[in-house]
Formats: structure tokens, sequence, C-alpha cells
């Protein structure tokens, strides 16, 4: 149930389970939250956030009835790829780990065995050159730089060796006297202070996809021969076109891996590269988790809003499959490529143990495999809260005396009350006239109200037409960019305007104490938008207000209404009923109301909000440059702390700043 302290309860559990735990989230922005909110119930653990680290990604494809191919274009965060680096490494070397992830993690990864086995251990006193050392670093794919360093590069300078290990953002300095190391010092990256003075450290691999000499060669061999088995098979069929195309792009990936060991798009030779039979499953960030001696995993699952993450899990391989057999019928990869892929669903249950599904309404597929006595409800509230009371009402805008007829009552008519033909709500009925008088109660007792539509044109129209009654409006759905949906949410709760409109993205993961009333428009229109599973979840955003309440506007009940009131109604007698027995007076849930413009306090984020004060065109080169430095700077202390929304600001501020450089 939301608000019920989920998250809270699996921090208990996590404590009192004592092994590493993999939490999997839906997104990355829920990703995020759960990663701070884990942090904070453990300071003291190794909790990290892994996700994809494509800023965007274009995937490799072939459109066949247009002769279209579109190559594999990608742009890498950097920082979230030393985020993932933290996590290997992290589960490699401590059992105080909680992995918070996407459903990046059932993807390919690279050998565990591999990565572990290729860090480099130094040591105060091991006898090694300067370039004996940084041999050991190529080695292991660190890249050498002459410039500031970054996760996975070094450079040399003097006497010192430099290195910016690949899941750190701090900076390892070798003091090198007589061919021998005689010092190790750990250093910040930005403000050039000694954290640390070690006598020993472990450098990991820069890259998880690690091959050494042999196997690369080895690699190759295979590789060449299901070039010449997959030759054979196009020629015989007639396709010399495709077996030529295959043929010369093979050989030039193969002599990229023979001169520099690597090639675009060499995730496709993995299968090759890393020795596994044909249709194996490729290692994933789960193979990182410990395991039992009889290789069961040895590790809690916590799969975060599974009625969401199971079916997308389930649906990767289908997805990723379906777009590689067009790119190897047509000639463009080999069939190995198509082991290059996601986990199979059955795959990713036997690498899982010990699971557990959190849902405020889970499916069919959690409540089968956690049987009778598998299923937990947590539908006490610590602030005593119950669910909203609902009402349903007609269309028309019936009066509330009218409410009882209309369960099973016959369809309404449906009388155009807005009749003007300018009227964007011209057949909508008398529903929104009955929704503004509710409103208008609420606002009046300093309360925030929400409207649920069916489309965005009709919450952008809604909107507008609120405003013309006097009631202070404004719309959100999916086309409103990320920041200013943020901003819009926020000036929401602030009271800048007292009513929101919205389709899907009011139903799940937002905290909203100060909204007391939603108004479900159409509520009776079977279809995805107003099934049970989503009238729960809009419901559930009134049941943080200790006023809360919810009008559902139809002319009949539908199947799905009567579930969802049925539920909402159980909830709320066993919460009455608690708070009887138990003495508690409910109270409204106070909650600071956090913006990017709350974290502005500190030096870094001010730099942020004056960026746009900044005549840049008064800056020379040099300046600029050192402005764009800083920015970085700062744009990667952002991400470190998950403040993705203030990275996002500044990146997009160091892009325009770049325009001027």
């Amino acid at each position: 149930m939301t608000g019920s302290g989920k998250t809270f309860t699996m921090a208990n559990v996590i404590e009192a389970y004592n092994k590493p735990v993999l939490v999997i989230a839906h997104n990355k922005t829920l990703a995020a939250q759960l990663a701070q909110e884990y942090r904070d119930f453990f300071p003291d653990h190794a909790v990290h956030y892994f996700v994809s680290y494509y800023d965007y990604y274009q995937p490799e494809a072939y459109i066949a009835h247009s002769d279209t191919y579109i190559e594999k274009d990608a742009s890498i965060n950097e920082e979230i790829e030393r985020l993932r680096h933290a996590s290997t490494q992290a589960l490699l070397t401590r059992r105080d780990v909680i992995i918070v992830a996407s459903v990046s993690c059932i993807y390919g990864l690279g050998s565990p065995e591999e990565y572990a086995k290729s860090f480099v251990r130094l040591l105060v006193g091991d006898k090694y050159t300067r370039q004996e050392i940084i041999e050991k670093l190529i080695s292991v794919y660190y890249e050498r730089t002459n410039a500031d360093l970054t996760p996975g590069t070094f450079r040399a300078i003097g006497n010192s060796v430099e290195i910016m290990p690949p899941g750190e953002r701090e900076i390892v300095n070798l003091k090198m006297v007589d061919d021998k190391i005689d010092q190790i010092l750990i250093i910040d990256a930005i403000s050039r202070k000694i954290i640390n003075e070690p006598t020993e450290t472990y450098l990991y691999p820069a890259k998880h996809f690690i091959t050494t000499d042999d196997e690369r060669d080895r690699a190759i061999t295979s590789i060449k021969a299901e070039l010449e088995e997959r030759l054979k098979e196009l020629n015989k069929e007639g396709k010399l076109l495709e077996a030529e195309r295959l043929k010369r792009r093979t050989n030039y990936d193969l002599a990229m891996i023979k001169e520099i060991g690597y090639c675009n798009g060499i995730e496709n030779y993995s299968r090759h590269l890393s020795g596994r039979k044909k249709g194996e499953a490729p290692a994933t960030l789960l193979d990182y988790f410990p395991k039992t001696s009889d290789g069961q995993a040895n590790f809690l699952t916590i799969i975060d809003e599974s009625h969401v993450a199971v079916p997308q899990i389930r649906g990767m391989f289908a997805g990723d499959e379906s777009r590689k057999k067009n790119l190897v019928e047509y000639g463009f990869r080999l069939p190995s490529a198509l082991d290059n892929r996601p986990l199979r669903f059955p795959e990713f249950e036997e690498r899982v143990n010990q699971v557990i599904y959190t849902s405020a309404t889970p499916s069919e597929y959690e409540l089968e495999k956690s049987g009778t006595d598998g299923v937990v409800e947590q539908i006490i509230r610590p602030t005593g809260l119950i669910d909203p009371e609902i009402e349903v009402r007609p269309i028309v805008g019936g009066a509330p005396q009218t409410q009882k007829k209309v369960l099973g009552s016959p369809r309404y008519a449906r009388p155009d009350i807005f009749s003007g033909s300018a009227s964007p709500l011209k057949n909508y009925g008398g529903q929104v006239k009955d929704f503004i008088t509710e409103a208008q109660k609420e606002i009046k007792n300093g309360h925030r109200v929400i409207a649920t539509t069916l489309t965005k044109k009709m919450a952008e129209d809604l909107a507008e037409y609120l405003k013309n009654e006097g009631v202070k409006s404004e719309y959100v759905h999916s086309e409103v960019k990320t920041l200013e949906r943020i901003k819009i949410l926020t000036d929401f709760r602030k009271g800048v305007f007292d009513c929101l409109v919205g389709v899907n993205l009011l139903r799940e993961g937002l905290d909203l104490p100060e909204v007391s009333f939603i108004g479900v428009l159409d509520a009776d229109k079977e279809g995805f938008l107003r099934s049970e599973v989503s009238l729960i979840q809009t419901i559930g955003r009134a049941a943080r207000n200790l006023a809360g309440r919810v009008i559902l506007y139809a002319d009949v009940v539908t199947g799905s209404m009567k579930k969802a009131i049925d539920e909402t109604n159980r909830r709320r007698a066993i919460q009455l009923k608690y708070n009887k027995d138990n003495h508690i007076t409910p109270v409204s849930i106070t909650k600071k109301i956090h913006d990017i413009t709350d974290s502005l306090s500190t030096e870094r984020h001010k730099a942020v909000a004056n960026l746009l004060a900044i005549e840049t065109p008064g800056l020379d080169q040099k300046g600029l440059k050192k402005l764009i430095k800083d920015k970085n700077k700062q744009m990667n202390e952002a991400v470190k702390e998950l403040d993705f929304e203030t990275a996002a600001i500044l990146r997009d501020e160091i892009r325009e700043l770049e325009k001027n450089s």
C-alpha cells in the first residue's frame, strides 16, 4: 500500500538478513531515490547505484522493407560508468553491500572471475620501474593522459605515477624512488588534499570485459570458423550480397581485435571472447554476487514496484532478439551476436534465490510465487492515516444525495452543459462542473486537488478551462520534459497553483501530502487508465492527507471500479480498527518540499543558480575553459551525490558554454 513505509521495512529485513542485497527498480530515477534512502539507513555500508551508463543509446538495427541500416550510436556517462565499477568492486571485496539497480543488471557485463583476477596489487617497497607500472596499467585497459584525470586513466609526471581507478573520484599517487614504490598517497581529485597514506592498494581493471592474449587468439580462431560456416550457408541460399557484406565487416573487426584488442561493436563477439557455448547465458551483475558451495545465490533480491519491474525483466530478451535476428539474416552480424543478450526470464529466476516483491498492486506472478503463506500485507501507516473515502457520482454531476442510485444504475445521459461550440469541454458532461465545486471547497481550506483525464489533449484543455473558471491549474503528462515536470510538481506543493491535471503520471511514485481531493473523470471507461490497478494507485495519491477523499465520476460501476472500491474499503476497515484498538489519532504527513533549488545552499549549487547570469562573451578563451572545467567538476559531484536534476542543469549549461569556447 502506498505510504506504509515499505522501504523502511525492507531496511530492517536487510539488517537482519546480513548478506549482500540486490534491489531492482524499474527506472533510473526510482533507483536513485532508493539508493539515497538506503544510504540514509545504512551510512556505513557499501550502498551503490548500478544502471545503464548511456546518456543516449541508439542500438544497431536494420529495417528490411526500406533497406535502412542504422549504426549503433551511444553517449556514455562517465560518472555512471564509475558507479558501475564501484558496484562490482564492492561485491568482490565486501559483504555489507546493497546494490540498487535498474533492469541493466540482467545484461552482459563480463566474467567476474576474469575481472577479479585481473586486479593490480601494489605495495610500498615493491620493485617496479616506472615503465613496468605503465605497462601493467595499460594491460588492464587504463588509458594514459596528460590532461586532467578521469576514472580509468593515469599520467606519469617525473618520479610519480598518478592513477584514477574506474570506481573512484580519488587519485592514487605512486612515488617512485630507485625503481621501487616508495610511497602510496590517496589524494582528493578536486582539492588535492591527501586523504590517506596506505602501504598497499588494489587497482581493478578499467573495463568489465577482460581478455588475455591467449583468450583473444582463441576467440579470433573461433570467430573465423563461425564466419566460414556462415558464409557457406549464405552462399548456398543465394544471398551473395549478404555474404560479401558479412565477410568484409567481420574481417575488418578481426583485424582491429588482433591489432588493438578492440573493435566497434566488440560486444557482438562476447560469446567467443568469453569462451561460452552457443545459447549459453552471458555473465551479468548477478554473477558478481556470492554463491553457496552448491552454487545457489547467497544474497537477497528485492524487486521494488514488482508489478512494473517483473514484466520489464521478462520482456527484455524478446525485444533484443527480434532486433538482432534482422542483423544476422541480412549479413550485418554473425549468428553468435544473438548470444550478446539480456537474460531470459527463467535464467533470471535461476540466478536469484530468496526474493521479496514489494508493490501496492502485486500481479498474479508475485502472488503465485509467494503462495498463501508468503504474502505479507503492510497496510498500517506509521502516521495512522487511513485510505481515502471514495464517492461515485454520475458524469452529469449529480448532487451527493443521488450517489446511491449510481451503483448498478443504467447509463446517465450526458447533456452538453458547456454547449458553446468553441468550448474544449463540449460533450464532456457535468462532471467538470461538479469537480470545480468540490475543488473550490478544498482550496479554501488550503489544500490541493488533482484531476485525472483519459487523454493528454483533455488534460491541457481542462487545465485551461479551470484557469478561466478561477481555479489556478497546470497540467502534466509524458510530453512535459522531466525537469519542467519536477518544477510543476514543486510549485504545486508550494501552492503556486492549486489544481494539477494529469493522465497517467499521477498514478504512482508521487509524494503529495498537500493533496486532499482527487477527481477521476470518466472513471467508467474500462481500459489501462481505468483498470483496478490504475484506480487503486490513483486513489493512493490522496492517502497522505487526513482529509483525503476521491470522487469517481461514472455512469455505471465497472468491474475495475468495484474491485478498487472494495479493496480500499477493506483496507480502511483494518486501519480504522487498528487505530481504535491502539488509541492512535491519525495525522497528515508534513514533509519538507524538496526541489533542485533547495540544494542551492552549498557554494557548488549557488554557482549553478548564478550560471545564467555569467556574461560569457566577457571571458577570454582561457577563462571560459576554466569555467567549463569547474562546471564539469560540479556536475560530477552532483552525480556522485545522486543529484541528477542538478547534474542535468549543469550538463546543459556546459554545452552552452562549449559553444562559445
